[in-house]
């Protein structure tokens, strides 16, 4: 048998298929593999690539797999899916994978670590904790309101439903409606402690990191943001540059260009999507600041006066997404004085 190139790996949970190619492209097997046989089917085969699509469990197979010899490739799954030829089989998506990988213009992804996986796993549970929290905060506004009980918007007027909630002498609420609301105020609270409990771990986690430390003293930048980088950027070395990091947050123009004429539409919302919200969370939060202090660089004071408050958020996001970047790729601490020195508004 000729000399195995390229393996394309389609993952699933208990069937597994691999096409093997030479170095010419020529399809050499196709095996479907159970889970107990993938490693050891690659733990007999000669060093190769190794292509996989990036999605779950990918990251775990890409280090079981390097550990035995191979050279393991990303690729991201939007890019493998132009190279399907027909219909939807594992045997189709695995050739498509092998086909793209040796691509000389691909794209892929980095492997994560454990760790790095740990702390995204950490992030992904408290934004399920925070919309689960919102759900029964939005649960209890609702039954209260159709009694006629109104509270003012945040977590102040939430406090006064809920001690309203659990005053018995309040004769507004049945004593039906009383005992179940009751469950929701109790798992509102119960949430917020888990929520609390995560997040002081992640304080934990900036305050023993250099690089996190480094980054929350960017304005803007504090510690969701910080601990999302690290978790969701592995590499930031695989950026050119400041703005392909800004184009792969999404934060970049969509181009609608053909025919000699360039035309830019609104961001792109390419990539992860927690990390672009955060960085405009962020932006926000400088701006907020800015209108109320009536300081800050002058080239966006300006910017916020001749365009909408959410457009200059998104454009100090892309900024601040290119500080990131400079800051991780080339060391040192946010300087003030040098970012906006004769800068110029987006």
């Amino acid at each position: 048998m000729d000399k195995v190139h390229i393996i394309g790996f389609d993952l699933a949970k208990q069937v597994f298929q691999a096409h093997g190619a030479d170095a010419s492209g020529a399809t050499l097997f196709r095996r479907k593999l159970r889970r107990a046989e993938v490693l050891p089917f690659f733990r007999k085969m000669p060093s190769c690539i190794v292509a996989m699509e990036a999605c779950g469990g990918a990251h775990h197979w890409a280090r079981e797999i390097s550990a035995l010899g191979h050279e393991v490739r990303l690729v991201p799954p939007a890019y493998v899916k132009p190279f399907v030829k027909r219909g939807k089989t594992d045997a189709a998506d695995a050739e498509a994978i092998s086909e793209a990988a040796v691509r000389k213009s691909m794209r892929f992804v980095p492997v994560k670590s454990a760790e790095q996986q740990a702390s995204a796993m950490v992030l992904k549970s408290r934004a399920l904790l925070v919309r689960q929290q919102t759900q029964l905060i939005n649960a209890l506004r609702g039954h209260l309101s159709e009694l006629g009980i109104v509270a003012t918007v945040g977590m102040r007027g939430l406090a006064i439903l809920i001690a309203m909630l659990r005053d018995e002498a309040d004769l507004r609420i049945p004593r039906r409606a009383r005992l179940a609301l009751s469950e929701l105020a109790d798992q509102i609270d119960m949430i917020g402690l888990q929520i609390r409990k995560l997040e002081r771990g992640l304080v934990e986690q900036v305050k023993e990191d250099d690089e996190l430390r480094r980054l929350t003293t960017i304005p803007g930048v504090g510690v969701m943001i910080a601990a999302s980088i690290k978790a969701h950027v592995p590499d930031v070395e695989g950026f050119k540059s400041g703005r392909h990091f800004a184009a792969w947050l999404g934060l970049t123009p969509k181009p609608r260009s053909s025919g000699g004429k360039e035309r830019l539409g609104g961001i792109s919302k390419m990539g992860n999507p927690m990390l672009r919200s955060l960085l405009v969370l962020g932006a926000a939060s400088v701006l907020r600041r800015v209108k109320a202090n009536g300081g800050g660089p002058s080239w966006l004071v300006a910017l916020l006066g001749r365009r909408p408050f959410k457009v200059v958020a998104v454009a100090l996001a892309n900024k601040m997404a290119r500080m990131i970047w400079a800051l991780l790729s080339k060391g040192g601490v946010y300087q003030a004085d040098r970012v906006f020195a004769n800068s110029t508004a987006a």
